[in-house]
């Protein structure tokens, strides 16, 4: 039981940091998909700078759930499920 109870804390620690990191991160890509200052912040400390018609476009996929890596499904492309 000495070992037993630290171990079943880190596991369950853990996982509970898991999660609140998951929750935080959502909550942090909603923020900033509604907040085009915040975006442009990122994309200056990734050495990207923005005009406004890249913000939107960076706006939009964002709010559609695509990346620039990861193409959007257009014309002749079919999503995965």
């Amino acid at each position: 039981m000495n070992i037993a109870l630290p171990i079943i804390t880190l596991v369950v620690g853990l996982i509970g940091g898991f999660f609140i990191g998951v929750y935080y991160l959502r909550r942090q890509m909603t923020t900033m998909q509604n907040d085009p200052e915040m975006l442009q912040k990122v994309a200056k400390q990734m050495g990207y700078n923005l005009n406004g018609k890249q913000m939107q476009r960076a706006q939009q996929m964002m709010k559609n759930g695509n990346t620039p890596g990861r193409p959007a499904a257009g014309k002749g492309q079919s999503r995965k499920k």
